[in-house]
């Protein structure tokens, strides 16, 4: 009897996983080396790149740079969970958008080149973190304008309430931000073990890590909101199944002191909006960037 149902909640557990890794697939595939970074660019029509590595507050993290005008504005990209930097390679080959600003993306802590599986769950601690590396990279006073997606949306609010002199210009896509109001894998509990966890690729065992921390650290944030004085864009699809919808408004609300905000939910989207609505991403980039131009200039 106690076998049989042992191995029931085996086959469960397995289906689980199985599926988890189906659905993620696209994600765990982002785990690019240096090199393949190098040969994403390695052509006359985008330009050569630049992959290294610089140590922030407490690790050290890859980066990819494309662009060192001192003219130009800096555009940072972080990527979600599970991620890394070539996450934004169609963004980052786009031609408009170089031309318009230096392009730079981040493998946050625990992905890519960043300490692969080895996550580092405090969101205020991972936005120093990235801070550090912007900090670093930026030319001058240029204006910074940071893009994050979902969990990397998470941690880019948080630099520009920990660090807002530093932030001018800020695009939320899918970004997770109200605590509760995301989907929560049920097999992440019994993986999160020791003795399961391994069964995991590197780069989910630190999605994983993160995702069962989500809520603690988003609570953290919300008395900080008000720090927050970036033009902002928020991107949200309707039907996202992940992070739910409510994450945007959450957001709207809670940005009381931005320069501007522009909230536009996008009917029948999911999560996905990398693949499924670039051409809008690229447009509001491209407004952000006008109108932080516009005011650095009049300064």
């Amino acid at each position: 009897m106690f076998r049989r149902k042992g191995f029931f909640l085996l086959v469960v557990l397995l289906l689980g996983l199985g599926y988890v890794a189906f659905r993620l697939v696209p994600f765990v595939n982002n785990q690019w080396t240096d090199e393949d970074l190098v040969i994403a660019f390695d052509n006359e029509r985008y330009g050569s790149a630049e992959v290294g590595y610089l140590s922030g507050t407490s690790r050290k993290l890859r980066y990819l740079r494309l662009g060192k005008d001192i003219h130009k504005p800096l555009l940072v990209f972080v990527h979600g969970s599970p991620s890394s930097s070539a996450f934004w390679i169609n963004l980052l080959r786009d031609s408009t958008l170089r031309e318009r600003a230096n392009l730079l993306a981040i493998d946050r802590p625990g992905y890519g080149g960043s300490g692969l599986g080895m996550p580092m769950i405090d969101v205020k601690e991972q936005a120093a973190n990235v801070a550090s590396i912007i900090r670093q990279l930026r030319i001058g006073d240029q204006p910074v304008i940071l893009h994050g997606s979902s969990y990397g949306g998470t941690v880019s609010a948080r630099i520009a309430m920990d660090f807002p002199e530093m932030i001018d210009g800020l695009l939320l896509q899918s970004a997770s931000t109200a605590p509760r109001e995301e989907f929560t894998y049920w097999v992440s509990h019994p993986t999160s073990h020791w003795s399961l966890r391994w069964l995991l690729p590197r780069a989910i065992q630190t999605a994983n890590a993160e995702k069962l921390n989500h809520q603690e650290q988003l609570e953290a944030m919300a008395p900080h909101w008000d720090n927050i004085d970036a033009n902002t864009v928020i991107l949200h699809g309707t039907d996202d199944w992940l992070i739910y919808p409510p994450n945007a408004y959450y957001s709207c609300d809670q940005l009381v002191n931005a320069e501007k905000v522009v909230h536009h939910m996008l009917e029948g989207k999911q999560h996905d909006l990398i693949w499924t609505a670039p051409k809008l991403l690229k447009h509001y980039l491209g407004e952000i960037l006008t109108e932080v131009v516009r005011e650095h200039s009049d300064k």
